[in-house]
């Protein structure tokens, strides 16, 4: 936040000689008031008793006050804690620039959060629970465009343990002809199209290895037969970490090797999925393996378009919804994100922060995707 330097204000004649430009006053400088830009959750919220509330401004308030809550106070952030009583929860936040209500309602002790299904997960998905996290890196390896790093907040979501397999795959492929080799349409895709698979049979052996040489089209068209979608890049990103902070590989650490994952031409080749270890959300081949697909438009400079001291919450780049994409996603023609790094990339690739992007209709063998589902009792 910039001051505003008055030049052309009164002198203060004389007394400016003695003491300078602190004499006068309003006219030599003054400050842009600071501004309340979010509360996450959202006011008006059900939330649990010992919920976090983080209130966002748009520079460092001052003379911070919340009656109703312990609060702390980091940068441009406010962050109010319980425990809560249960019932409706009233706060007022106040600083010297202004003041802010803010209302909620506390859920008694031992209530499921809404946004917690009462069945579990559909098979072979796990529920990642939603979160804050800092997207991007500031590691010596970065691209610009995993930077800046911002602060993103994604809600609850639903992910594939593993990559979307030729198995798998395959049975779309039966019940969805026009999706076949040979019969797709020359539009969604470039001629390499399932390019391993002789007519309609996956390579032999392989039945458990990832699906390659998929285009987005049909990754996408996959992901609605199957009552899922392609996981939005902040979420990708997101179930990549494993809930760890700071760390470059889905494995938690700041190393990767050969028995973590399926990278460097190690192989030279796919691997069946879950032949390395899952990460700490119980998710495979978050490194390596083959590139995954992302719902997105790919922009480098994303990251930018984030607030610079509150949270970008659910951010997708190239639409306003994901139900957008989804409704329209056939006459797509944007470069589409890639996301994980392949079994021919060095470590550099793998890491959780590294961003591609590609075609939509490319269809190359180092290509595959997974899927993700929004959650039904919580709007995207």
């Amino acid at each position: 936040m910039k001051p505003k330097i008055n030049l052309f204000g009164r002198c203060c004649i004389g007394v400016a000689l003695l003491i300078g430009l602190a004499g006068c006053g309003e006219d030599a400088m003054e400050e842009d008031p600071v501004a309340f830009v979010q509360a996450i959750p959202a006011t008006n919220s059900e939330i649990q008793p010992d919920a976090k509330i983080i209130v966002s401004f748009d520079g460092t308030p001052s003379g911070v006050n919340v009656d109703g809550g312990k609060f702390s106070v980091s940068g441009a952030n406010v962050t109010i804690t319980g425990p809560f009583t249960a019932g409706t929860l009233e706060l007022t936040i106040t600083w010297s620039d202004g003041a802010q209500a803010l209302t909620y309602t506390v859920k008694a002790e031992g209530t499921p959060e809404t946004t917690q299904p009462s069945a579990p997960p559909p098979a072979g998905m796990v529920l990642i629970s939603g979160g804050e996290f800092e997207i991007g890196s500031n590691d010596a390896e970065a691209n610009n465009n995993e930077q800046p790093v911002r602060t993103v907040y994604v809600d609850d979501f639903y992910m594939d343990e593993t990559e979307v397999t030729n198995l798998q795959f395959k049975e779309f492929l039966q019940e969805n002809p026009r999706w076949k080799k040979g019969q797709i349409e020359a539009r969604f895709h470039n001629g390499n199209y399932l390019y391993l698979w002789n007519g309609n049979n996956y390579p032999q052996g392989k039945a458990n290895h990832p699906v390659v040489s998929v285009s987005w089209y049909a990754a996408m068209a996959y992901a609605e037969w199957a009552g899922k979608r392609l996981p939005t890049e902040a979420e990708w990103e997101y179930a990549a970490r494993g809930g760890y902070e700071g760390k470059k590989y889905p494995n938690g650490k700041n190393t990767i090797t050969s028995r973590d994952a399926n990278f460097d031409n190690n192989v030279k080749d796919t691997t069946a999925v879950e032949r390395y270890p899952a990460n700490d959300y119980g998710l495979f081949d978050m490194a390596g393996n083959v590139w995954e697909w992302c719902l997105d438009e790919y922009d480098s400079e994303f990251y930018f378009t984030f607030p610079r001291n509150g949270v970008a919450r659910n951010p997708l780049s190239g639409a306003n919804s994901v139900e957008w994409i989804l409704n329209n996603y056939t006459g797509i023609k944007s470069t589409r994100v890639l996301r994980g790094g392949s079994w021919g990339h060095n470590a550099t690739f793998v890491r959780c922060a590294r961003r591609r992007y590609t075609r939509p209709t490319a269809s190359y063998v180092l290509l595959g995707f997974r899927c993700a589902k929004t959650l039904v009792e919580k709007a995207f």
